[in-house]
């Protein structure tokens, strides 16, 4: 049923001339399908209250909820048409009253992980882009039809939610830096261990693959009360400084489960890094911060090692929101390994001297699809200086591409290797000691590999191809004498 519900809301957006592309398509089914899950939530939390005795106050007024604009039922619980509004009515009240009420959430709301917070902050950054009040209508009714009740409902929706969001890795508009490989990221989460009771934080959170995740690897169905009240409300949290990957992020962590999603959308480079205080800091730092984009001067400014590269900032910026002990999985171009600019050898030097730089993954190409760059995974303790550092080189033995993506069992070996830090032909360690102090070069140089053949002069594979040609000549002169 969700699946058909999705392919259904595929065909009524591709018929509405304000929308264009994938991007549009996720963002315009995300405000949907909060509003439906809000209205869900809101009668299971005045059915909980109705039990214990209590008072439900909605948060929304009776004019702006679901049921009241969205999918009006009569007494018998069918869809009232006459009440529904539909053509230029529909979205004149979507534009003029609906998104200027729940924009005020934003203003009258003080707590930023509050859902009513949320709810402002998410309907101040999007906007509704139907331009025909019948496609609208339509959408609406598909989404009516959508049950967020259940565990299962909402697991399937997640799935074919996170598809939507894959989809838009070739949508342009760099779609594609809101996702990871999920591969890639439970591999991660293999190496780094969350363990309830401990925060998992990633800055650049995006669509929330890292938290959504991380959350999957650690709920079980065995869960105390206070352990499944941990996981809800004190484990995970992200900062995105994009409306649309924030307002991604939080549908993408409901549909998962989390309720209220500690998400806040800021940019968390305005932050001067000095300022973090332990109460700021997180266990688990797990993240893939966007590259090459530069910043402001001013932004620059709040961290020891200037940088126009937005990656080399991130870098800075989670070491120091980990706890002493705590753990990092960072995804980062392969060139901030060797690269010999000021910034790039200072922040090798600090990570090395301030962390424990137990682990490099060499991703191949491929890997993130449409990225054009090769990128390396960090995997980090802070607290303790670098003695040794162990790499893997991965290689699943195919081209990676769209219709042949990263999976699960590529990175079977990788993790178990990893664990004891065993050399193979695709791993080997490299002792801090034996690196050159003047540029921390860390490049990835696998000393198991086969030395490639020096490539022939332009002389030598001119003196080549005559040979060629005269053995063919010799070949057809006698193949000629035989005739």
């Amino acid at each position: 049923m969700f699946e058909n519900a999705f392919n259904n809301m595929d065909r009524v957006m591709r018929n509405d001339e304000g929308l264009a592309s994938e991007l549009d398509y996720a963002e315009q089914t995300s405000w949907l399908l909060f509003l439906k899950y809000l209205d869900d939530m809101e009668k299971e939390w005045e059915d909980e209250a109705g039990l214990e005795g209590r008072e439900y106050r909605p948060i929304l007024d009776e004019p702006y909820r679901w049921q009241s604009w969205a999918a009006p039922k009569t007494k018998d619980g069918a869809p009232d048409l006459n009440a529904a509004r539909t053509g230029k009515d529909l979205i004149e009240f979507v534009n003029g009253e609906l998104f200027p009420y729940l924009q005020t959430f934003r203003e009258t709301t003080e707590d930023p992980d509050s859902l009513e917070y949320k709810i402002g902050e998410i309907f101040s950054e999007i906007a509704n882009r139907f331009r025909s009040g019948y496609s609208l209508r339509d959408a609406l009714e598909i989404i009516d039809q959508l049950n967020f009740g259940s565990q299962q409902a909402k697991h399937e929706l997640s799935d074919l939610y996170e598809t939507r969001i894959k989809r838009m890795g070739n949508a342009g508009r760099n779609g594609g830096e809101y996702y990871t490989p999920r591969p890639l990221i439970r591999a991660m989460i293999k190496v780094v261990n969350p363990q309830i009771g401990e925060t998992v934080y990633d800055g650049a959170c995006g669509s929330a693959g890292f938290l959504c995740e991380a959350w999957n690897a650690m709920r079980r169905d065995d869960l105390s009360a206070a352990d499944w009240d941990t996981l809800q409300r004190r484990s995970f949290y992200g900062q995105e400084k994009k409306s649309l990957a924030y307002v991604l992020g939080v549908m993408n962590m409901i549909l998962h489960g989390i309720d209220a999603p500690n998400i806040r959308h800021t940019n968390t480079l305005s932050e001067n890094v000095l300022d973090i205080q332990q109460k700021d800091r997180h266990d688990i730092v797990l993240a893939n911060p966007p590259f090459g984009g530069g910043e402001r001067k001013e932004v620059q400014q709040n961290f020891p090692i200037k940088s126009g590269e937005t990656a080399y900032l991130f870098l800075q910026h989670f070491i120091r929101k980990l706890k002493a002990g705590g753990r990092g999985a960072v995804v980062i171009k392969n060139t901030f390994l060797s690269n010999t600019d000021n910034a790039s050898v200072a922040l090798r030097k600090e990570l090395l001297e301030t962390c424990n730089l137990h682990s490099v993954l060499d991703c191949p190409s491929g890997t993130f699809q449409g990225a054009g760059v090769k990128t390396v995974v960090l995997f980090f303790e802070k607290g303790s200086r670098t003695r040794k550092v162990w790499y893997y080189q991965l290689d699943p033995g195919r081209s990676l591409g769209k219709t042949n993506p990263l999976n699960d069992e590529d990175l079977v070996e990788f993790v178990a290797l990893q664990a004891d830090k065993d050399d193979s032909a695709k791993s080997w360690s490299v002792a801090v000691r034996d690196l050159d102090t003047a540029t921390w070069d860390l490049s990835v140089k696998n000393p198991n590999a086969l030395e490639a053949q020096a490539l022939r002069s332009p002389e030598q594979i001119i003196a080549d191809m005559l040979a060629r040609d005269a053995e063919t000549a010799q070949i057809l002169e006698e193949i000629r004498g035989m005739l």
